[in-house]
């Protein structure tokens, strides 16, 4: 007898300033999924809310291929929750506190984890410029409370870059990080599962040299990055961030999977910030990862699938 397909809600798009790339992500995710296991019904958050709702009775898992806000923050997760749709990945919780770059350095420090050393600027009590220097040093890193992909985010040298630097950020936060710059490797390290979570091998990520940072156009314009898997490290600091991974994923209370990205400076991590939708495209960094272990990337989709099932 012919086993029943699953109806598969596949929800890209959204109203983030990653809309572009949830709708890349989510086209060849809809392309990688088998179609004798899954029936696939796609849905755009920004116009097929009302949609979801209508059929959520006869959906039987989500998919979120969603970045940013309205979509990594726990709010979708929240409505599939009210309409009993199990989803992959993170729940309300674990996705509202991942978007939030303040409170994620705050679990990570209460978790042992490194971070840059940072101070919280709010645009209703701007900070003295003297003062963040005097506390920071020169460059520091500034970038909202909770945008993904490097949005808003700036890198200022010089004591006149940081008032400019903070009010980009603020035009997206009422608050932002301002944290010391750490020069090294950017490093990122994915994990999959629910309780028992399997370490990925580890990403090393090169800009090209006309990038001063892995910016927004680094990170999706092709061929502007070089990505080498697994990262060229010893085994013992390869272990040590998939250790550190694996502490961040629970301390933020992530379900799934997750890709923590850190920067290796004189042979210790820094953690930046962890991705609870990592990029979905077959090329990025989470699925190379995973092909690296040996999951392509379809299998990779029924895991998600499979996980998110169990979850529920």
């Amino acid at each position: 007898m012919e086993s029943k397909k699953l109806k598969v809600a596949l929800l890209a798009g959204g109203k983030s300033e990653e809309r572009e790339v949830s709708l890349e992500s989510g086209k060849q995710v809809f392309q990688a999924l088998d179609p004798s296991r899954y029936e696939v019904f796609r849905y755009d958050p920004a116009t097929d809310l009302p949609l979801l709702a209508a059929q959520a009775e006869n959906i039987d898992v989500a998919l979120i291929i969603l970045h940013g806000r309205m979509g990594e923050d726990g709010t979708i997760q929240g409505l599939l929750d009210s309409l009993g749709v199990p989803y992959q990945g993170s729940g309300v919780l674990g996705s509202a506190i991942a978007m939030n770059k303040i409170l994620s350095k705050q679990l990570y420090a209460h978790a042992g984890l490194p971070t840059s050393p940072s101070m919280v600027a709010d645009r209703s009590n701007p900070p003295e410029i003297r003062a963040v220097i005097q506390n920071l040093g020169l460059p520091v890193v500034i970038k909202p409370e909770h945008e993904g992909s490097s949005i808003g985010l700036t890198i200022a040298k010089e004591p006149q870059d940081i008032l400019s630097a903070l009010e980009k950020a603020w035009r997206f936060d009422r608050r932002c990080v301002v944290e010391k710059h750490i020069r090294g490797t950017e490093i990122t390290a994915g994990v999959l599962g629910n309780n028992d979570l399997m370490a990925l091998p580890l990403i090393e990520i090169c800009p090209d040299q006309r990038y001063e940072f892995f910016d927004y156009e680094a990170k999706y314009t092709p061929g502007a990055t070089k990505e080498i898997c697994p990262a060229r490290i010893s085994t013992e600091l390869t272990q040590k961030a998939q250790h550190y991974a694996r502490i961040a994923h629970r301390a933020l209370y992530c379900k799934g999977y997750s890709r923590t990205d850190m920067i290796l400076s004189d042979d210790e991590f820094y953690l930046l910030e962890t991705n609870t939708i990592p990029g979905m495209t077959a090329t990025s960094l989470f699925p190379q990862a995973a092909a690296k272990a040996g999951i392509e990337f379809p299998k990779l989709l029924d895991m998600l699938i499979q996980l998110a099932m169990e979850k529920n």
